[in-house]
């Protein structure tokens, strides 16, 4: 494999296996929302950036799950969305992702879905209580809903304004703390520091979604967890202190 010195920009091979990675890993991403069932038909979509290169791969709009290719990945610019690579029209969501990509530095995956039961958390406009460890082992505190977008938002620049308001709900939030949202009257996004802990973090948030309903059916009125208790879970697993798991 070519190798590049330190400081120097990769040669023209170097770029071609970066971004040959990238489209695999955004693939293998898509795919694997279908597996968990996060994805009916083709609501859904994932996408990963090359930072250093101001690249975002992201699927295709429209395209079947069931033929879906690495190669068919669409390739735009972080800077300002032109297509850099590929065939295929990104996805419609793409300005929503490469907002937030703007907005959260420190995230190197996007997914969206419309699972059922965060789906459910977002139409009704509510966010979802941390009301167990199992939402806080992902998530320090309850997952946030976004106000509704205004007609103007709507009519013009619609998946850019999307982006744009989760932004605004996060801004005294950590998006790393919590790394997923809900879009009021739309369904959830989730993010990581990698596509693939994206797509981890959808899968717990269905989960978390299905539960929290089930909890409140059960008891109505039952409280949010304590901070303490929240905070336990949530950095046994995250940052410089976590002790859950093996060391690598």
């Amino acid at each position: 494999m070519p190798t590049t010195s330190v400081g120097m920009a990769p040669r023209q091979d170097d770029f071609a296996i970066m971004l040959d990675d990238l489209k695999k890993s955004v693939c293998a991403a898509n795919l694997r929302l279908v597996a968990e069932g996060l994805v009916t038909l083709t609501f859904g979509n994932a996408s990963g950036i090359d930072r250093r290169q101001g690249m975002v791969a992201i699927k295709p709009s429209g395209v079947s799950y069931a033929e879906m290719q690495p190669r068919q990945m669409a390739v735009v610019s972080l800077a300002d969305g032109a297509v850099l690579e590929g065939d295929l029209r990104p996805s419609s969501d793409a300005p929503t992702h490469l907002a937030l990509y703007r907005a959260f530095p420190a995230i190197g995956g996007i997914v969206h879905t419309h699972g059922t039961n965060a789906t459910a958390w977002a139409q009704a406009c509510r966010e979802i209580p941390a009301l167990g460890t199992t939402h806080a082992d992902y998530f320090r505190g309850p997952v946030p809903c976004t106000r509704r977008l205004t007609d103007a938002e709507i009519q013009a620049d619609y998946e850019a304004h999307t982006g744009a308001v989760i932004a605004e709900r996060f801004a005294e939030l950590d998006p790393l703390a919590i790394p997923a949202v809900l879009v009021a009257n739309h369904g959830p996004f989730t993010w990581g520091k990698t596509v693939e802990a994206a797509v981890e973090n959808a899968v717990v948030l269905e989960f978390i979604a299905r539960m929290a309903a089930k909890t409140l059916r059960i008891a109505g009125e039952t409280p949010v967890m304590p901070p303490a208790l929240i905070d336990k879970h949530f950095f046994r697993k995250h940052g410089a202190g976590a002790y859950y798991g093996q060391k690598m």
